[in-house]
């Protein structure tokens, strides 16, 4: 009784009904019906019985409980399940509450990249009183708006090749990561609209060689500059950096997605191809360790960093990071003054990057955010009266004119983009880049999706995202009644902190003097921490309150 009771209560509808019409469509066919009639009955009872096995099969299954209570009708949850994700981006998600872009962010890169109307009916979307929004005061006498568009230097007093640098790039992004189609495209656009492209650790591909600048990304796997052993190879990184393509070379202590995190890359994906770019063996775990090998202290580093500019036949070198514990990069600062060895720039990545997988816990909750690590940077240089001789590079989640202008005016000399020009060449934020199954064959290894990736009509979106970029760019900086995203400060910018007040960034983010942490900060908390660095080690000089 209890058997006949569960077939019939409503968690085994589905499994009941499935079972009576298969043995209905059976009966039927075995009475003798008309051939064609038959044929349709077994082809019923065909179907049925498929799906009756399916629920049989839910009921015995020991993964899924849902599944065991209620056979069959439990599959629907899990197709919803699965395409949750696009049916809120498509039909309930409003312009400005997407993540981690909003349907406004993602549709101007679309629009920018498409060279098509970006402009914005009806004022603006977002609430003005509420905390947080930020703005960026406009003079009443603003300036033309300049045509030619903003580059840098980057070089200091030790570099012989300094490098004109356009103030937005393309951030790292390796071959493996991206398909090879992906790359192409990126790299000949920033060869048209003469900007850079960072290679990311996975090392200088044939796809990255389509005429772009480049900036060379050395990681802790030194793949394309590696022994078989996994160590620095001084020989092969200077035949590499030879290349005239290559402008700069970028040292990664850690990045925005996984901070502190090394990498392994399965031996089955470890193609020949992949194994003859990264200098590793095909078909074995490709490793890229947490920790340097070439340098484990600030002075090894800062003498890494001039080791690689001089093989380098003086390119200038720098590093990447994303902030983590202050007393480690003031002890790098300490380096610098200690020995006079100082990298040409610095690249700040925010931990709200990351065009990759990464652990949830890294993701959401490791490392400084772009804004706090890149003011720190700023005025740790600023305090040892290094500001005017090292650059600052910084990417975190930029992806229009206004997200440059505000991160320069906090520090950054230029900005790089990742997910940004991923936008250019067609993302669509589908959340796959791991499981190389990208819809649009950017973030895929699999030639039948990445062909779709057509690279001519790629590349032109990439060059037009730059373009548009500069001009917004140049527009913002003209009413603001400056000349150069340069001349951007704190000042300009505010913020509200309550429906009742808004406080500037010079009032947020105080700057130190120039040279005050060499003769002591007024700040007691940076006096401390200029205490608690060392160059002879990235453990704390003293105890760290």
């Amino acid at each position: 009784m209890q058997a006949l009771g569960l077939a019939l209560s409503p968690r085994f509808f589905a499994l009941t009904s499935a079972a009576l019409v298969t043995l209905l469509f059976l009966a039927l066919a075995a009475a003798g019906a008309a051939p064609s009639v038959a044929a349709a009955l077994w082809t019923g009872a065909a179907l049925f019985g498929a799906l009756a096995a399916l629920g049989v099969y839910d009921l015995v299954q020991t993964r899924h409980a849902v599944l065991r209570n209620y056979p069959i009708a439990a599959h629907l949850r899990f197709i919803l399940e699965e395409i949750r994700p696009e049916m809120r981006q498509y039909f309930f998600e409003s312009e400005t509450d997407g993540l981690p872009f909003s349907r406004t962010q993602r549709a101007v890169v679309y629009q920018r990249a498409k060279m098509v109307l970006d402009k914005r009916p009806f004022g603006t979307l977002r609430d003005t009183n509420a905390p947080g929004y930020e703005w960026l005061r406009h003079s009443m006498a603003p300036k033309p708006v300049a045509t030619e568009g903003f580059r840098i230097t980057v070089g200091g007093p030790d570099c012989a090749r300094p490098c004109s640098l356009s103030v937005f790039n393309i951030s790292a992004m390796s071959f493996g990561a991206l398909s090879a189609n992906a790359v192409r495209a990126l790299n000949r656009g920033a060869a048209l609209g003469g900007f850079a492209h960072d290679t990311g650790e996975g090392g200088l591909s044939p796809y990255h060689r389509e005429g772009g600048d480049i900036v060379w990304e050395i990681g802790s796997g030194y793949f394309g500059c590696r022994t078989a052993e996994g160590r620095f190879d001084p020989e092969t990184f200077r035949s590499v950096a030879a290349n005239d393509q290559i402008k700069m070379i970028e040292i990664k202590l850690s990045q925005g997605a996984k901070p502190g995190h090394g990498g392994v890359l399965p031996g089955s994906k470890v193609t020949a191809e992949i194994a003859a770019i990264r200098g590793v063996e095909p078909g074995r775990d490709c490793v890229s360790p947490a920790a340097h090998s070439a340098f484990s202290t600030p002075l090894e580093l800062v003498a890494f960093i001039a080791w690689l500019r001089d093989l380098s036949g003086g390119k200038p070198v720098g590093f990447k990071l994303c902030v983590g514990h202050p007393w480690e990069f003031l002890g790098v600062c300490k380096a610098m003054v200690e020995t006079g060895l100082y990298p040409d720039f610095i690249v700040v990545d925010g931990m709200e990057g990351g065009t990759g997988a990464a652990p949830l816990e890294f993701a959401d909750h490791l490392g400084a955010p772009m804004r706090e690590g890149l003011v720190f940077v700023r005025n740790a240089l600023i305090g040892i009266d290094a500001r005017e001789r090292v650059r600052i590079g910084c990417s975190g989640k930029i992806v229009n004119s206004f997200d440059i202008a505000r991160a320069m005016a906090l520090g950054a000399d230029w900005c790089n983009a990742a997910r940004g020009f991923m936008f250019a060449l067609g993302c669509i934020q589908s959340m796959s880049c791991h499981t190389d199954c990208c819809p649009t064959g950017v973030a895929t290894q699999d030639p039948t999706r990445s062909r779709a990736l057509v690279v001519a009509d790629k590349t032109e979106r990439v060059r037009r995202y730059h373009a548009a970029m500069l001009h917004a760019l140049a527009e913002l900086v003209a009413a603001a009644g400056l000349e150069h995203p340069k001349d951007l400060a704190p000042e300009h910018f505010s913020r509200r902190i309550s429906a009742e007040e808004s406080k500037t960034f010079a009032e947020l983010y105080p700057a130190l003097k120039r040279g005050e942490l060499l003769t002591g900060a007024d700040d007691p908390r940076w006096r401390d921490l200029w205490a608690s660095g060392s160059a002879d080690t990235f453990s704390p000089a003293v105890a760290v309150a």
